[in-house]
């Protein structure tokens, strides 16, 4: 198979969709490897490590898009990149189509096959794919969100862990999932009082066993999500149901019972977001006000630290992308049903059913899709 890398052109995306190992692995399984030249330069990859490698360095994206079988990449294709994507060549990104009905169109009017990392599952319950990057989300929801209540950029002027005879940053984190609980660990780290919401008794029971020194766990209920809010200098939205539409757990009318100069920090906001008013924003122009309320809510946080993220999302991708190229999407999909779960689009087809309720488009089953 032909595996295709192109730049990506997302405002501030650093990273890169084949890191030079894979490339090389994918070459040892004697695949072929095209990289569109300077790919890699944001993630501290230069065009000579894949060179050496065994790729082959292509100047455009139209080239990559135009010749290779499977394109790999990190985030959703963009318009110009959507309409080079051809009916039967394979697509192996995050898509988060559910709050996407524009990207979600172009890829039906493709033809093309795309499997979303964000929606292939494991054998716990868990998304592989989606984990390494919603641990550096989760960790850097803190550091952000500190830098959002300076009071330079809008914030309430808190310091996270306070000094002698000041009181810490209240911090509530709402959701107790991968991300919830790395930005609890880190903002309870730089000293601040933290909460975790979540609706799950035995993940709470965990999260007290794990970490009931590091910070307090509270159940999600509106009343506490409200009543905490109040009382918080920082909010983290964590909160994730697989594929579909992020709920919104904190409305626009609410904003006026939080403090003045809080900051929201939506972790969400690939999925649409879980604040009402929240909207994506890039790295350039991170942090907006709503009501006195500092909102940020960049869309590829990892994007930040595109070297860590870059190599740990390649250690999470790589197995599937050598099934995907060794076996045919098809075959891959068949013989490993978690792999399977990541199928959203084929041949013009929805194939994910919690995309299809978000946009009100009909859907077909995975192994309908395979069987056709």
């Amino acid at each position: 198979m032909k595996i295709g890398c192109p730049t990506e052109i997302k405002p501030q995306e650093f990273r890169v969709g084949l890191t030079p190992n894979a490339a090389q692995e994918a070459i040892a399984h004697g695949h072929e490897v095209i990289v569109q030249a300077g790919a890699g330069v944001g993630a501290g990859f230069e065009d000579a490590d894949y060179t050496a490698a065994g790729a082959t360095i292509i100047d455009t994206a139209k080239e990559i898009f135009a010749s290779a079988d499977m394109i790999v990449k990190v985030k959703e294709p963009q318009a110009g990149e959507r309409k080079m994507l051809r009916e039967g060549q394979l697509l192996f990104t995050y898509l988060h189509l559910a709050p996407d009905p524009d990207q979600t169109h172009d890829l039906l009017a493709s033809g093309c096959t795309a499997i979303a990392y964000e929606t292939v599952t494991d054998r716990n319950g868990g998304l592989p794919l989606l984990a390494p990057m919603s641990e550096v989300a989760g960790r850097l929801a803190p550091q952000v969100g500190a830098w959002t209540l300076q009071k330079a950029n809008g914030g309430r002027g808190v310091l996270m862990g306070g000094v002698p005879g000041v009181g810490p940053a209240k911090v509530m984190v709402i959701g107790g999932g991968v991300v919830g609980t790395h930005a609890a660990r880190i903002a309870a780290g730089m000293g601040a009082d933290v909460t975790v919401l979540d609706r799950s008794l035995p993940r709470m029971r965990y999260l007290d066993d794990i970490y009931g020194g590091t910070f307090k766990t509270a159940y999600a209920s509106a009343g506490n999500t409200i009543e905490l809010a109040r009382q918080a200098d920082m909010i983290i939205g964590a909160v994730l149901i697989p594929g579909a539409a992020a709920p919104k757990l904190i409305s626009r009318a609410q904003l006026s019972e939080l403090k003045p100069g809080a900051a929201l920090v939506d972790v969400a906001i690939d999925q649409g977001g879980c604040f009402e008013t929240s909207k994506a924003t890039t790295h350039q122009d991170p942090v907006y006000e709503v009501d006195g309320i500092m909102h940020y809510c960049v869309a590829n946080m990892p994007g930040a630290v595109a070297r860590t993220s870059t190599i740990a999302l390649g250690n999470a991708t790589m197995p599937f992308m050598l099934a995907l190229a060794d076996k045919g999407w098809k075959q891959a999909c068949a013989d490993d049903p978690h792999l399977k779960a990541g199928l959203n689009v084929h041949a013009g087809k929805l194939t994910y059913a919690a995309v299809g309720e978000a946009l009100g488009i009909d859907s077909i089953t995975a192994d309908q899709a395979i069987a056709g």
